[in-house]
């Protein structure tokens, strides 16, 4: 008798454990309108697993940080980057990333960008599977920046944003609702410090921490009859350390945390009553409220947080090889991914590459992600 007591507060132990863990890692991703403006648009940091916050300044940095721009070396530069996407489900489906920056003086530099996102071909049907028409969704997002240095290690920046999502592409007919083209405008506000006295051993070398809060903007809307959606407001934070190897071998080795300032939805028991907080709230009160709403407590905010690790190794500043790797919560979208590329410099031209393996099974449509771009520098800073 006592041996099966034991045994049956085992297994209701057990069964309670197991219905815990099954509570505890329920799906609960946080979501939003225009996700494109969180892919890594360009070969660099996609090489990198997604890393930009604090690593050296590049052409590209108006998406990962753009109080870089201040330190950059090169006065002015275009760059543009193409990604054929998600093709292990369709085959024309492409983003392009084009972006240039121009110094001003010693202090100051701005920069530009334009984001196109092209969602391939999309069949319109009506309630009975009736074909009604075929068009090509796309979104896109125009970026205007300003980085300016205040010290010798400290820089700041402020970035302008116009959205425009036409995922309808101008059909309004959609079961007698009349769509329209998504509008937000947004801005980004950056910071960035970096640091050449750094002494490891009997290495030199440089560090750098970087924060940037992207697309705090107007929500979202597609229709007069649909609520409307946060965009992917995103803190960035991170750093990078990097060590000088000899004159002409460099290694650098990034981390960046990510976290969506987006409300997480609330959950409801069995009885009907809400846990967590109403998402419904207005980009000011969504942004902090996004620090402590989870259903799950601090536990499931931890959750949300994404990882991007990055090694680059610099070769005389004109050959780089890169890669890294990306993370996510299972219950917070579940992206896991190795990356790779490489980088060429000559003289004016540059070119980089990044490809990506994904971490679980071979039929990810991240899988074999390629990312291109292409880089003109014109003139280097005194």
């Amino acid at each position: 008798m006592k041996l099966y007591k034991i045994a049956i507060s085992l297994l209701f132990f057990t069964l309670s454990a197991s219905a815990n863990e099954i509570r505890t890692r329920t799906i609960n991703s946080v979501h939003s309108a225009v996700p494109f403006l969180t892919i890594a648009p360009d070969s660099r940091a996609a090489a990198m697993g997604d890393v930009g916050v604090a690593t050296s300044p590049d052409v590209n940095s108006l998406h990962w940080n753009p109080a870089k721009y201040a330190f950059i070396k090169a006065d002015e530069s275009v760059a543009l980057s193409y990604s054929p996407w998600l093709r292990g489900l369709v085959n024309d489906m492409h983003l392009l990333y084009l972006t240039l920056y121009k110094r001003i003086d010693h202090l100051q530099v701005i920069a530009a960008s334009l984001r196109y996102f092209n969602l391939g071909s999309i069949q319109f049907r009506d309630d009975q599977g009736s074909l009604l028409d075929v068009r090509s969704p796309n979104e896109f997002a125009i970026d205007a920046a300003y980085s300016r240095m205040f010290s010798d290690n400290f820089s700041a920046a402020l970035a302008f944003r116009y959205v425009r999502s036409d995922i309808s592409a101008g059909f309004t007919n959609m079961g007698g609702v009349r769509a329209r083209a998504g509008n937000s405008f947004a801005a980004d506000v950056a910071i960035y410090y970096h640091s050449d006295n750094l002494h490891l051993s009997d290495k030199s070398g440089d560090w750098a921490l970087g924060m940037n809060i992207s697309n705090i903007g107007t929500k979202m809307a597609y229709s007069n009859q649909q609520n409307r959606m946060f965009i992917p407001t995103n803190l960035r934070l991170g750093g990078s350390i990097g060590l000088n190897l000899d004159d002409h071998n460099k290694m650098t080795f990034a981390l960046d945390l990510n976290k969506l300032l987006v409300p997480t939805p609330p959950m409801f028991d069995n009885e009907g009553n809400m846990i967590g907080m109403p998402s419904d709230v207005g980009v000011v009160r969504g942004i902090f409220q996004s620090f402590y709403d989870a259903p799950g407590g601090f536990k499931e905010e931890l959750r949300e947080i994404s990882y991007a690790m990055g090694i680059e190794y610099l070769y005389r500043e004109v050959f780089a090889i890169r890669t890294g790797y990306f993370t996510e919560h299972p219950t917070k979208g579940n992206r896991r991914y190795f990356t790779m590329g490489f980088g060429l410099n000559m003289n004016r031209l540059g070119i980089d590459f990044s490809y990506l393996v994904a971490a679980r099974g071979r039929h990810n449509p991240l899988n074999n992600t390629l990312r291109l771009t292409f880089v003109l520098n014109f003139g280097v800073q005194a």
